[in-house]
């Protein structure tokens, strides 16, 4: 065999190597990257089972709200609310001025809330509740107190299954 032949067939196996090498960095690089992301997803719900329910919650961006100077129009929301028609309990426990709460949902077991805020939208008072946990990843409440009923009364919206349910909350006492 001349030299001239057999360089050419000595390239096409280099060649052949090369791309097989190729592949397996990319497989790898695949591999690590999926490791990355589903090991950075479990520590942040870790994180988020671990600080429970609490919420510091960051302002809605879909609707322009002004907040309240005060605290006194956001103290009737304080309480345990029970949603009647499956047993639902949101327990809103402190609400700071600019309306970032501190809430707990339950059903019956805790489940994670990533934001709670109360704002004050012309004479009405609103409640935004986002869930974050196992079955409710970003369902979310937009509820408005009804002082004359004491009641807050709006829509669930359910994430997993893509749909909005109109609900309301009772006051437990």
């Amino acid at each position: 065999m001349s030299k001239k032949r057999h360089q050419k067939k000595s390239d096409g196996k280099s060649q052949a190597q090369t791309a097989g090498r190729r592949m397996y960095v990319h497989v790898a690089i695949l591999v690590i990257l999926t490791v990355g992301v589903f090991g950075g997803m479990a520590l942040l719900i870790s994180h988020s089972r671990q600080t429970g329910a609490q919420s510091t919650a960051t302002p809605a961006a879909k609707e322009p709200i002004a907040r309240l100077e005060g605290k006194a129009e956001f103290e009737s929301l304080k309480g345990r609310w029970l949603r009647p028609d499956g047993g639902y309990v949101l327990e809103i426990r402190e609400i700071d001025p600019s309306g970032k709460m501190v809430a707990a949902y339950f059903n019956p077991r805790l489940i994670n809330i990533s934001r709670a805020e109360a704002s004050q939208v012309g004479a009405m008072t609103k409640v935004f509740i986002e869930l974050w946990d196992k079955n409710y990843p970003g369902s979310t409440y937009t509820l408005t107190y009804d002082p004359q009923s004491d009641q807050l009364k709006g829509t669930y919206f359910q994430a997993a299954l893509q749909q909005t349910f109109e609900v309301e909350f009772i006051r437990m006492k």
